[in-house]
């Protein structure tokens, strides 16, 4: 992918860096975004008072409170990074409106689920680097290492590193044996699904794909994966890392499971491909992917990422 000479990547977080927590999808308890930023400031960063909305729907605010949070958050020059609260939805709202041509230096953007829909049109409109990880009420809330929380190892690394080379245990296990070189790309399926047809379309080639969800009957991941198949995104992937796609059992005993999807539709690809992986939505400490570096896929046994180049810089 001739693109990655354009590549932005962010400063890498010091101690005492700032988070500013932005809200672009839907709302949540006052509890949970207190405990997370707790957690946050117990593993040594600052994070900034977040300006109120008012809930609107099932939205945190109003899209253009939402649109505004999220680009003074990009050009507030005390801010090191942006920390997303939780998901739900509403993201896309930002996108239907006037969006800057050009955006300030990068910064860390951190979240997941329909966080997703802003990482995708960060990458492809502005080839910026985010992260693919906890969020201060979706996993930093329920703390480092616990069920539901967050894997304290890959969180510093993405965010700190700055020479690359480290990796990850996927402790999924292999649907497709081999090793493939890509740029990591992806996130919630159904929100990647849902950016075919805009402006910021992902472009897939070349990429190894993360893909994960929650909440979907197998039949439901079925469509998405054929969608994803007969508009060609799958054609030039190297490789997958699939999620543990939590909620999401079978609606009759002994009718396929996501797993049995996955592999049917999958493994004919003949790429290297791990299932169950611990990212995004997931019961186990979730691990912070950097979506836009250069990785390895290692599918054998349990599988292993290895982020190749550092995703943030001195």
């Amino acid at each position: 992918m001739t693109v990655l000479a354009a590549v932005q990547k962010p400063r890498a977080l010091r101690r005492g860096a700032r988070f500013m927590p932005f809200a672009p999808a839907s709302p949540s308890p006052a509890e949970p975004l207190q405990v997370g930023r707790r957690e946050l400031e117990r593993l040594g960063y600052a994070v900034s008072d977040q300006p109120p909305l008012s809930p609107e729907a099932y939205f945190a605010g109003p899209a253009e409170a939402r649109r505004k949070e999220f680009l003074s958050a990009l050009r507030d020059e005390s801010a090191d990074a942006l920390v997303a609260t939780r998901g739900g939805y509403g993201s896309v709202y930002l996108l239907d409106g006037e969006m800057p041509r050009e955006l300030p230096l990068p910064k860390p953007v951190t979240g997941f689920s329909d966080i997703t829909t802003l990482q995708i049109y960060l990458w492809e409109k502005h080839r910026w680097i985010t992260f693919y990880g906890p969020m201060l009420g979706a996993g930093l809330n329920y703390g480092a290492g616990e069920p539901r929380g967050y894997d304290k190892f890959s969180f510093e690394s993405a965010l700190t590193d700055t020479h690359g080379g480290w990796s990850l245990e996927l402790q999924g296990e292999s649907l497709n044996d081999g090793s493939a070189e890509g740029v990591l790309l992806g996130g919630a399926m159904t929100l990647l699904e849902s950016t075919l047809g805009t402006p910021w379309e992902l472009n897939t080639a070349g990429a190894i794909l993360l893909l994960e969800d929650r909440g979907m009957k197998p039949y439901q991941v079925d469509r998405v994966l054929m969608h994803l198949k007969l508009s060609g995104k799958l054609a030039q992937v190297r490789g997958i890392v699939l999620g543990d796609f939590p909620d999401c059992p079978a609606p009759v005993p002994g009718s396929p499971s996501v797993r049995d999807v996955c592999r049917r539709i999958l493994a004919p690809l003949g790429l290297p491909i791990v299932y169950g992986a611990p990212v995004g939505h997931t019961e186990r400490p979730m691990l912070t992917v950097p979506l836009g570096v250069r990785a390895r896929l290692e599918a054998r046994g349990t599988g292993k990422l290895t982020i190749l180049e550092a995703a943030v810089m001195e």
